[in-house]
């Protein structure tokens, strides 16, 4: 993890993005996505994707392990400094700090890009997503119950929120992200 750094994705990581994407389509609630993504369409989003939206990479001994991008959070104009962060890890990766780094350094761009708040939509299944953006600073906002429905189930979604510029990530957290 040491040689792990998040960078901005180019077209040419697609395949690995949907590789690790899609798994989580066919086999998890942690995207509400039920056909795989294509390739073609990922490389349309990444051609297409704004620079004050993101879309990350995490390589680990020149794999990639994971991926997060900043997107919006709604369309109107009033929304315009919220933005909502999405972030996935390779299914034979977890546990190793990947989820944090991708987190830190999105909200890290997107307090360098002038948002002021940050949101984390989950299905509530993913109660490890849900720790991890508790454990850096991000707040439950509120529950949306049987929104979604995937594998015959109603599921509902929880949302997250961390204001950036009311609070910082503190030195102790800093600290834990890097260790």
């Amino acid at each position: 993890m040491a040689g792990s750094h998040p960078r901005v994705a180019t077209v040419a990581d697609a395949e690995s993005i949907n590789e690790i994407y899609n798994y989580y389509v066919r086999t998890s609630a942690a995207t509400f996505q039920v056909d795989d993504e294509t390739t073609e369409e990922r490389v349309e989003e990444l051609r297409t994707r704004p620079d004050n939206q993101p879309m990350i990479v995490l390589e680990d001994k020149g794999e990639i392990v994971g991926w997060g991008a900043l997107s919006p959070f709604r369309s109107r104009c009033a929304y315009r400094d919220t933005i909502e962060l999405t972030v996935y890890v390779r299914h034979d990766c977890h546990r190793n700090g990947y989820g944090r780094i991708i987190v830190r350094d999105l909200i890290d761009r997107a307090r360098s890009l002038g948002y002021h708040a940050v949101l984390g939509v989950s299905c509530t299944e993913s109660v490890g997503s849900i720790a991890l953006l508790k454990s850096l600073g991000f707040d439950i906002a509120g529950t949306l119950h049987e929104v979604g429905s995937k594998f015959g189930r109603r599921l509902d979604v929880v949302y997250l929120q961390l204001m950036l510029a009311a609070s910082p990530l503190s030195a102790e957290e800093t600290k834990r992200g890097e260790a």
